[in-house]
């Protein structure tokens, strides 16, 4: 996965001719601030994550996107100025 706080030409330029997937960058709504969720693992695994937060009433299942395979080239990941980061590692018990 890549991460960049901000698109540095020179590190874009090292990855020559990759095209990372590009997400949809969603507009701003007036009196709602946008968290964006990022779930990344096998299949299996994502699809658990959705399950289960659904189970929690947190989010519905029908509310994520389809599921990407990520590409050879990574991901880009393309903060706006103000937001943060933090990345939560769990593991998951293989049945």
């Amino acid at each position: 996965m890549l991460c960049f706080t901000h698109q540095d030409p020179r590190v874009l330029a090292e990855l020559g001719d990759l095209n990372p997937l590009r997400l949809a960058n969603p507009s701003r709504q007036p009196g709602r601030e946008r968290l964006r969720h990022l779930v990344i693992g096998s299949p299996e695994g994502v699809r658990g994550v959705i399950n289960h937060l659904h189970l929690l009433r947190y989010a519905e299942q029908r509310e994520w996107s389809r599921q990407f395979t990520i590409p050879e080239s990574g991901i880009l990941i393309t903060p706006e100025q103000g937001e943060v980061f933090s990345y939560l590692l769990r593991y998951r018990q293989l049945s």
